[in-house]
């Protein structure tokens, strides 16, 4: 996607061929900041304090960081050490490991002197996977948005709500649940997105109405719990989120406050739909609420924000007392029975383990 008149991706290596270049998610949308990293801890520091951010684009990261691990030390110790600092640092996002595993199955029969150029190699082929991948997942959710406005007035916009951000700046490009959106602005079709906040890293305010403004797309930002009410009122044609990890069952964990809207959209008959590509989907689990673990994050990202002052500085303010506690779980887990479709790269699936093995035979 463009960010002004310029192309990016949303990680890319350095000339130096050794460091990756990231964009620096937690100055949106205030500043626009590259950041080059070269080390494996990073790399870490990178995707634990999110840096990057979403499934898709965590896990490219995790592989780049991988190769640096290897140009700096190939042997089969850094590559079993460098999987296990990696897959500390976010344990709920699925893709993480499956890159993680990934560049290991990749690299371990390899002579060292061979790994890290193969490892640089082999990133990169999966960070163009993922842009594949997403493109795939926005044309089969093109065709969904096409039965809608066969439904509707010639020239009614599609009303979409999405939840936090699913976005380019989850992946390297196009995202997940905005691929469609894309697509469909760049097909002429009009849809307006309503976009939750999404408290408490208000990811839907910072990124995804960041990244509707820089592509032209109608955009109406609201809180939360504004969700139902729209959709009560008849004004939410459809939902699309991601999903950091969706179980073998049609199970899907996403940014907490997901589980809400699927309840709202059952309840007033809105199609909710998931958008993923098929390495976040985790075959060696079946219930999602049982099996997945879910991330606690610190208390300061529910009692503090960012934001931009009158006087232009990007300032940290606290929204509760000192001495109030703050629950963070970042997560939470929305059961198949509530999703209308899984959105992936070969069509759209059923939210169950035949729907998805049907979609994914090898598996």
């Amino acid at each position: 996607m463009n960010v002004g008149d310029r192309h990016y991706r949303t990680i890319w290596l350095s000339d130096d061929g050794r460091s990756v270049e990231i964009i620096d998610q937690r100055w949106l949308p205030h500043d626009f900041r590259v950041e080059k990293v070269s080390t494996v801890a990073g790399i870490a520091t990178a995707i634990r304090d999110m840096w990057v951010r979403g499934a898709p684009l965590i896990g490219v990261t995790a592989a780049y960081g991988v190769a640096i691990q290897m140009a700096d030390d190939p042997s089969d110790a850094a590559l079993d050490g460098v999987w296990e600092v990696l897959h500390e640092t976010r344990p709920t996002a699925i893709n993480l490991r499956w890159a993680l595993d990934e560049m290991r199955n990749f690299l371990r029969p390899l002579p060292s002197g061979q790994r890290a150029e193969a490892a640089y190699r082999r990133a990169g082929e999966i960070a163009d996977e993922d842009v594949s991948l997403n493109r795939a997942i926005g044309a089969n959710g093109l065709e969904i948005i096409k039965e809608i406005v066969a439904r509707k007035q010639p020239g009614e916009p599609v009303n979409i709500l999405t939840h936090c951000n699913a976005g380019w700046l989850a992946t390297v490009d196009y995202g997940t649940a905005t691929a469609p959106i894309y697509l469909a602005v760049e097909a002429g079709i009009p849809v307006h997105v309503y976009v939750d906040e999404t408290r408490p890293r208000n990811q839907g305010a910072q990124l995804t109405a960041w990244e509707m403004a820089g592509h032209g797309v109608p955009h109406t930002l609201i809180v939360d719990n504004a969700g139902g009410h729209l959709m009560q009122r008849g004004q939410i044609d459809m939902v699309i989120v991601g999903t950091d990890r969706t179980t073998a069952d049609g199970d899907v964990c996403n940014k907490i406050g997901t589980y809400l809207k699927a309840l709202a959209a059952a309840d007033n008959d809105v199609p909710f739909y998931v958008a993923l590509p098929s390495p976040t989907i985790d075959w060696t689990v079946g219930d999602g609420l049982a099996e997945i673990p879910i991330e606690q994050r610190s208390s300061d990202e529910v009692s503090l924000v960012w934001g931009k002052t009158a006087s232009g500085e990007i300032a940290q303010v606290r929204i509760s007392p000192e001495t109030t506690p703050a629950a963070n779980p970042a997560f939470d887990v929305t059961p198949a029975r509530l999703v209308t479709g899984l959105i992936t790269e070969r069509g759209v699936a059923k939210a169950s383990r035949e729907g998805l093995k049907a979609m994914f035979p090898g598996r």
